[in-house]
């Protein structure tokens, strides 16, 4: 199945990441007990502050990718600034 990625940056609102974040766990953790989630963290500043997220899953589509990512609570909320879902394909690690 394909995988798909989301790079997304946070709003100059730390707050507003923190106050979506349970729902927004709640969310990611649905994708990986359906075994979709490839890898989901947050990408962080010199500071080690939280001030965006990186997320790769697996979808039948772009458009599949995009709509389960339009679900999340961090995009319903506007936590992001900005972000691009993007298609991408795994080298490493090689399986084995």
């Amino acid at each position: 199945m394909p995988l798909y990625t989301l790079i997304a940056h946070d709003r100059p609102d730390p707050e507003r990441r923190l106050t979506h974040r349970p729902a927004h766990l709640e969310h990611m953790q649905q994708l990986d007990a359906d075994g979709r989630l490839i890898y989901g963290g947050p990408l962080v500043n010199d500071n080690n502050q939280m001030v965006g997220s990186l997320i790769i899953l697996q979808a039948e589509s772009l458009e599949e990718a995009k709509a389960t990512y339009a679900n999340d609570p961090y995009m319903k909320q506007k936590v992001f600034d900005r972000f691009d879902v993007i298609e991408t394909k795994q080298v490493f690690p090689q399986a084995k």
